[in-house]
């Protein structure tokens, strides 16, 4: 079965198709190869994190969540638009990114002790869950799935674009001051970054089936990292509003 679209808009089978349409390269992408390049990623990620919490700490790392977040919005756009340099700009992405996380957690971990580790384990817990169950055919990337989950990313993305535009003008509508309705909300979005890893593990599946370019290997990892990071940002907020309920 051929599918056209992802929610993740940095991996679309179309792009995968049209890579090995038009690649005369020597060398294919793989599954394998593909993960291997995901772990550098994810490496680069976790080692710039570990460097801007240990800055945030002693009070130097608030600068960083800035220089992570534009910087990796850059990177990222790049990327998603010169698929060819992204065995460049993905690392890059990935070490900016990790300048933001890790300021960031530092920041929560210092509201809520212990947070960050919980946040991680979950992520990574959530991942190889939902590749267990797609391995194992109980998750699939049918076309009415693909469909509903375009549909609430895309719904997602716009309630994050209105909470930003109200917040300029001090109206909060973010799920953290929605009491038990933001909780519930929290989870359905925590749901929906999940659910993404079935349609990133769909394409990735497509590109190496299609004989695309062994460069798509880096696209497809930044990809999955995209979406390893909006998880984890998503489980980390979903446990901050649980642990102030608590208090």
């Amino acid at each position: 079965m051929r599918l056209d679209r992802s929610s993740n808009p940095v991996l679309n089978s179309a792009l995968f198709k049209d890579a090995a349409m038009a690649g005369t390269a020597q060398e294919v992408m793989t599954i394998g190869s593909t993960v291997n390049k995901a772990i550098l990623l994810f490496l680069i990620t976790f080692f710039t994190s570990v460097f801007s919490w240990k800055l945030a700490v002693v009070g130097r790392g608030a600068g960083l969540v800035w220089v992570g977040v534009i910087g990796g919005l850059i990177f990222g756009l790049i990327t998603s638009f010169k698929i060819e340099w992204a065995h460049i700009t993905g690392p890059l992405y990935a070490a900016f990114e990790g300048l933001f996380l890790g300021a960031i957690s530092a920041i929560f971990n210092a509201l809520y002790a212990g947070i960050v580790f919980k946040a991680v384990l979950l992520t990574f817990g959530v991942m190889f869950t939902v590749l267990l169950l797609y391995r194992m055919g109980v998750l699939r990337a049918t076309p009415g799935f693909v469909k509903w989950l375009v549909i609430a990313t895309g719904g997602i993305a716009v309630y994050y674009l209105i909470t930003i535009i109200l917040g300029f003008f001090h109206i909060n509508i973010g799920t953290e001051s929605l009491g038990g309705m933001g909780i519930g909300i929290q989870l359905f979005i925590v749901a929906i970054a999940a659910l993404n890893f079935v349609l990133d593990f769909n394409m990735i599946e497509q590109g190496a089936a299609q004989g695309a370019p062994k460069q798509m290997e880096w696209y497809a990892a930044f990809g999955l990292l995209v979406t390893l990071i909006w998880l984890y940002i998503e489980i980390l907020r979903l446990l901050a509003i649980l642990a102030s309920s608590r208090d």
